[in-house]
């Protein structure tokens, strides 16, 4: 079985640095921007401001096992328990200062929000907004039923233009369209890197599982743009390319493939990691992490204008369930999976409610399913035991189909 990639030392030292100049932004005449994991985050690279994501220090408070406590201490504010365990610890940290991040995250000077991921996120952003006193943008993104209209997108791309000028506000400067076009040829590179990277797992023996991807999501959702991200990448690249041609797989003796659907379970990574390595099945692929190459078909290299606004729309949790059907169907063939392990996330409902809809639509490929009840971050929501219950009864359910 192969060892931790030489590649996560680096990762590691990538994203220290980049806490560490959004905490000290202000020295260098930066600003610091927060921002949804699904927010258009090129345009403020190319006004040299830097992006925060309190969803990705959501997840790190989630693998700190500090949601449960954060998220109590938003519920005695007053919050219901079914509020997004990121919003909660979000809000919790900001007021208590508890964060695996020494005080937290750096104070913001403006919000970008953008409901492309769900609703809470500008009632959040709303809160935080009004909390730090400083302006907020959203990006509305219409939802895409069935297809993407003319009229869709001629909202989007007068959302675009909107965001532009509201960012020339408030920094005083011009946008610099030569430096964005850099940009978001940069972001576009990053994103077919990114998915050559998860496509390494088609290879069986897989050299990574979707626990590594989690891991190494980290940049292309946070610095996309950045020529770091592309040096990364492809670091990253080269280590699982060696991997294959020598066949060493994540998982020793990798028999079973399997396709995991939702968030991760951030304070159980390691548990399931080995659990399912336990039975020698591989988690090869999942559709959180596809999500930051998934809609590179729709983006034109030479022309953000006009495809910025399409490619924000159109991504995995803004669509119907047809479509997410359609994706899982399409990520089962390509990963040659053998079953599907659906996160059934008590706090990302866009991602939950169409699970068993998702679950009939499949019925047709005869693939085993298993629904696991969790939380993304709060681990008071998690049953160790019926968890493993489930999973070796799911596996047994595999090893008799395939055998």
């Amino acid at each position: 079985m192969a060892g931790r990639l030489k590649a996560t030392k680096r990762m590691k030292k990538i994203m220290r640095r980049y806490y560490t100049q959004a905490k000290y932004a202000h020295l260098f005449g930066k600003k610091v921007a927060w921002i949804t994991s699904g927010g258009p985050v090129e345009p403020l690279i190319a006004m040299n401001i830097i992006p925060v994501y309190p969803e990705n220090h959501g997840a790190m408070i989630g693998a700190s096992k500090m949601g449960g406590k954060l998220s109590e201490f938003a519920e005695g504010m007053g919050y219901s328990q079914d509020v997004c365990s990121y919003a909660k610890g979000d809000i919790t940290s900001s007021i208590t200062k508890e964060s695996p991040i020494p005080g937290g995250l750096p104070k913001p000077d403006l919000l970008v929000c953008s409901n492309n991921i769900c609703g809470t996120v500008l009632k959040w952003y709303e809160i935080q907004a009004r909390k730090f006193n400083v302006p907020l943008f959203i990006y509305d993104t219409p939802f895409v039923h069935t297809e993407f209209t003319q009229e869709a997108k001629e909202y989007v791309d007068a959302q675009t233009q909107e965001y532009i000028q509201f960012l020339e506000r408030v920094t005083g400067k011009k946008f610099n369209h030569k430096r964005m076009k850099k940009v978001w040829r940069l972001s576009l590179k990053s994103m077919h890197l990114w998915k050559a990277v998860l496509e390494t797992a088609e290879h069986k023996p897989s050299p990574m599982t979707a626990f590594d991807a989690f891991f190494h999501l980290a940049l292309i959702v946070t610095l996309r743009g950045k020529k770091t991200v592309v040096r990364y990448y492809q670091l990253l690249l080269k280590e699982l390319k060696e991997r294959t041609e020598q066949d060493v797989g994540a998982v020793e003796n990798e028999k079973y493939r399997l396709l995991w659907d939702n968030l991760p379970i951030w304070f159980r990574m390691r548990w399931l990691s080995e659990k399912f390595a336990g039975h020698q099945a591989a988690l090869v692929a999942d559709t959180y992490t596809q999500a930051w190459c998934g809609v590179i078909d729709y983006i034109d290299e030479n022309d953000y204008m006009s495809s910025l606004g399409e490619a924000y729309t159109r991504i995995h949790l803004n669509v119907g369930v047809d479509q997410m059907a359609e994706t899982i169907k399409k990520f089962i063939k390509q990963y040659n999976v053998d079953g599907l392990v659906m996160h059934s996330n008590r706090s990302c409902k866009p991602y939950s409610f169409g699970q068993y809809d998702i679950q009939n639509l499949l019925r047709e490929m005869d693939i085993p399913v298993l629904i696991l009840e969790a939380d993304m971050t709060d681990e008071r929501k998690f049953s160790e035991s019926q968890a493993e219950t489930r999973i070796d009864a799911f596996m047994e359910m595999i090893k008799q189909k395939k055998n």
